[in-house]
């Protein structure tokens, strides 16, 4: 994907270069339509060159330019799918946009099934590392500059900032767990043999997002954050079949939680 024309447009555009960007995932989009930011500068992803158009319900598709908690910040709205058949280049695109335009921080948000079995549904989880299980990686081919060829993701979620959400969760109240994300493809949902061996493996929830999207956020030199809200139990953990409307309708319960730990995250965060 040609990042410029799309660099060009938000240059444009943009207000300002903001503190941090916030990835708002499916049904935890209630942010995107905050007072903050319908005062702010919306840019729907279809007047990005080469974006294509938001195609999952419960993403709208769109970035946010807008004054949160006393800070400036970019809300992107929605993200882009290996399952809906785009290319990599295309789903990590706004973190190569992010990293060009003179970001710090990413917070990556998604909706995940909860493998733990010490996890409920409608819990939020601190990502504080993944298991890259979608069968390929965004870096495959020609290496992009500025980024080195092969980068260290040891610490891929900034440890600093996992604190920084566990202070903010506890000020509030809000039981925080913690625990690794395994990225896969999608788009059915998982097997129960499945969900056990992602246990075996040290799994403590499971998606079909996010990690294509740090794995690039870092080789950006992007600090991240990351932030699971567990809208199911993995299959076979409870004698149910799973849909994306359960997940919706589970996001939707737990978003009053979600913008209320996002809110005091980005007061009271220090990069």
């Amino acid at each position: 994907m040609q990042l410029q024309p799309v660099l060009d447009v938000l240059n444009a555009r943009a207000p300002f270069v903001p503190e941090l960007a916030i990835v708002l995932g499916s049904g935890l989009g209630s942010l995107a339509e905050s007072a903050e930011a319908h005062a702010g500068v919306s840019i729907p992803f279809t007047e990005l060159p080469g974006f294509p158009q938001q195609s999952v319900i419960g993403h709208s598709g769109k970035l946010v330019f807008c004054e949160l908690e006393g800070r400036q910040v970019l809300l992107q709205a929605g993200r882009f799918h290996f399952y809906e058949g785009h290319p990599l280049d295309i789903v990590t695109a706004p973190m190569r946009l992010y990293g060009r335009l003179g970001l710090k921080v990413v917070l990556h948000t998604n909706a995940a099934g909860a493998i733990n079995p010490a996890f409920q549904v409608g819990e939020l989880m601190a990502i504080s590392d993944h298991i890259n299980f979608t069968g390929t990686n965004p870096l495959i081919g020609p290496n992009v500059p500025p980024g080195p060829r092969f980068h260290d993701m040891t610490e891929a979620y900034d440890k600093a900032l996992l604190q920084q959400l566990h202070t903010a969760a506890k000020a509030l109240g809000q039981t925080l767990q913690e625990g690794a994300y395994i990225g896969v493809t999608g788009p059915c949902y998982e097997s129960p043999a499945e969900i056990r061996a992602f246990s075996r493996m040290g799994a403590d929830a499971v998606g079909m997002s996010t990690v294509p999207e740090v794995i690039v956020a870092r080789h950006e030199g992007l600090r991240v954050a990351g932030i699971s809200c567990l809208c199911n139990m993995g299959a076979g953990l409870l004698p149910v079949a799973l849909t994306h409307e359960d997940v919706l309708a589970a996001g939707a319960t737990a978003a009053v939680a979600f913008e209320g730990l996002v809110r005091k995250f980005v007061r009271d965060l220090k990069l």
